[in-house]
């Protein structure tokens, strides 16, 4: 049986992290978005923080108003970004964890948050399609089917470590991780998404995993578009993903 199509989601926290650099409007995140869909891209993820580092509410209500693919809002459990998800009505949500000092999403989420049964229960009566990043653990992927979630995003930044520092032997592991932490977590129902260091280098095998359908990328996109565009980064990031696909096992 051939492996299911592969999503690709694109963040574009980073196009909003330029534009707050100098302040103003421009370069503009919905324009991104736009541009990311035209050149393939299956949906749009951007991550409002509390400290509103980069995505800001107001563009997140015009992502809602303005692009028709789905709508992926990554967000921590507390009770300011429930009630904006609510609010605001997105395709999904993607929980994660945060630290106001991180850099970037450090991790997979403690599934012993206090209160994430609760943000998963609020964010799925209103009609939004709760993730969870996560862990390739399958201990996980049980605790986060018990919690009620759909969908869980296994985090890939250990795998994208391993392989910019060309340790064989821990890309093999993580990558047998990943897969293990896929096969049982499909096994359970839960719909299986990656993403987190992925770049069009590194993305194959990932791809290649037949129960990942969908991955979100955002970093390596917004890089490549500095130097070729956005549109030709979407596509080689879809070509490098439709590659690694073809493999699928």
């Amino acid at each position: 049986m051939p492996a299911p199509d592969l999503r690709l989601g694109v963040n574009i926290d980073h196009v909003a992290t330029v534009r707050n650099a100098r302040g103003g409007f421009y370069p503009d995140p919905c324009r991104a978005a736009h541009e990311a869909i035209m050149a393939g891209a299956d949906g749009i993820t951007a991550h409002l923080r509390e400290d509103r580092r980069h995505i800001r509410d107001e563009d997140v209500e015009r992502l809602k108003r303005q692009i028709l693919t789905p709508l992926n809002f990554e967000i921590a459990s507390t009770p300011e970004m429930v009630a904006m998800a609510v609010r605001v009505r997105p395709h999904a949500a993607c929980l994660v964890p945060e630290k106001r000092e991180e850099r970037t999403t450090e991790g997979g989420l403690d599934l012993g948050t206090p209160g994430l049964a609760g943000t998963i229960v609020a964010l799925g009566e209103s009609g939004i399609r709760v993730s969870l990043f996560v862990e390739p653990d399958p201990a996980v992927m049980e605790a986060a089917h018990a919690l009620g979630a759909p969908v869980v995003e296994l985090h890939t930044g250990a795998y994208a470590e391993a392989v910019l520092a060309g340790d064989e032997s821990r890309v093999a592991a993580e990558l047998a991780r990943i897969r293990s932490a896929a096969g049982h977590g499909s096994s359970l129902g839960l719909e299986i998404h990656a993403g987190h260091g992925l770049t069009e280098d590194n993305v194959g095998p990932i791809a290649a995993i037949r129960e990942v359908v969908e991955l979100n990328i955002g970093h390596a996109l917004i890089s490549a578009a500095i130097f070729v565009g956005l549109a030709d980064a979407v596509r080689a990031m879809r070509d490098a993903m439709d590659r690694g696909r073809a493999g699928a096992s």
